[in-house]
């Protein structure tokens, strides 16, 4: 920070807002600190009676908050995003697409231990509509150091993208249900219509429906049907417990399934199974998915669709966020399911 004539002062940065009195009229702020003095701004300073300001020097070494703050979003924001003007230092990214939100903690921790820099994000793994803010870049001075960005472009090379939404794919899936209560006629089927609505509400679409009874060879046949046909994700409900006669899980390994995970850390939804054929995921499916508004399936479900293979390690990840609280009105994904760091 320096002091100058106003008549040197066009290009450099105001450290201080300047008030404007009309006397009998007004009086407010005529420039907000901040401000990038232009050459016809120079007769109104002086006539508020400006001489001499203080400013922040911009030159090679350093960087004015709004164009500091636009590289730092260009830096962190890979695909599927949208960056607003830069206005007092910050940078506000919103999704342009709908589809899943990622973030790369890490990277983002790495960026944040930078002084004088801040990015804040919502958590990673949601579904976001396009228009939806998703994170927001500050510059905490009004001047910095043009090395800072560089090191925050470097990170965003290193861990590229650093933030980014990933498009859902459209997906046909194969449901097996199982169940010799519902194979037989003796209840309706429940399942079926509640699948059908969270995948179209994801943009997928359920090929078709089969039921079988308890019984492992059956359970394993249909899967390689709905395989056959073309599903390209298979879901199993019914028959995950751990009671004698729900074979669901030992129809999936029958079929030649390479098992993930046979249990997962959430509730509702412990009784989970992911396994995969070749590249085609096959999920078994607890009850819990009929009747609760929020559970493992909206954990998992959406990084499926959206190109991921999951690991073991990634379901065991789940337990930190894992406990859903059932809420009378249920505002997933605004609260804390499924958000562990």
């Amino acid at each position: 920070m320096k002091v100058v004539p106003v008549y040197q002062a066009e290009g450099m940065v105001l450290c201080h807002d300047v008030t404007e009195i009309i006397p009998g009229k007004r009086k407010g702020k005529a420039f907000r600190k901040g401000h990038v003095i232009r050459r016809d701004d120079i007769p109104r300073l002086l006539t508020i009676g400006k001489e001499n300001i203080y400013v922040w020097e911009v030159n090679e070494q350093t960087l004015h908050e709004n164009d500091a703050a636009l590289r730092f979003a260009q830096a962190i924001a890979g695909p599927g995003l949208s960056l607003a003007e830069a206005s007092e230092g910050k940078v506000e990214i919103t999704a342009s697409i709908r589809g899943l939100l990622k973030i790369n903690g890490e990277a983002l921790e790495r960026i944040n231990d930078i002084e004088q820099v801040a990015a804040a994000t919502l958590h990673s793994n949601q579904i976001v509509d396009a228009g939806k803010k998703v994170a927001g870049c500050k510059i905490i001075p009004l001047v910095i150091g043009n090395e800072k960005l560089k090191q925050i472009e470097q990170i965003g090379i290193d861990c590229y993208p650093v933030v980014e939404v990933k498009p859902l794919q459209a997906c046909k899936v194969g449901v097996v249900t199982t169940g010799s209560e519902v194979y037989h006629g003796r209840i309706t089927d429940c399942f079926g219509p509640v699948l059908t609505d969270k995948f179209e509400r994801l943009g997928s679409s359920v090929l078709r429906q089969v039921f079988v009874p308890d019984d492992i060879s059956m359970i394993s046949k249909a899967i390689h049907r709905l395989l056959a046909e073309g599903a390209e994700m298979i879901v199993t409900t019914g028959g995950m417990s751990v009671d004698p006669d729900d074979v669901t899980p030992s129809g999936i390994r029958a079929a030649g399934g390479q098992i993930v995970a046979y249990g997962a850390p959430t509730l509702p939804g412990a009784m989970f199974m992911l396994a995969y054929f070749g590249t085609v995921p096959v999920l078994g499916l607890p009850g819990c998915v009929m009747y609760h508004k929020s559970t493992i399936f909206d954990l998992v479900v959406p990084r499926l669709l959206a190109g991921e293979v999951l690991s073991r390690k990634d379901i065991i990840r789940l337990g930190h966020g894992g406990l859903c609280l059932v809420c009378e009105e249920c505002r997933y994904p605004e609260c804390g399911f499924g958000k562990g760091s």
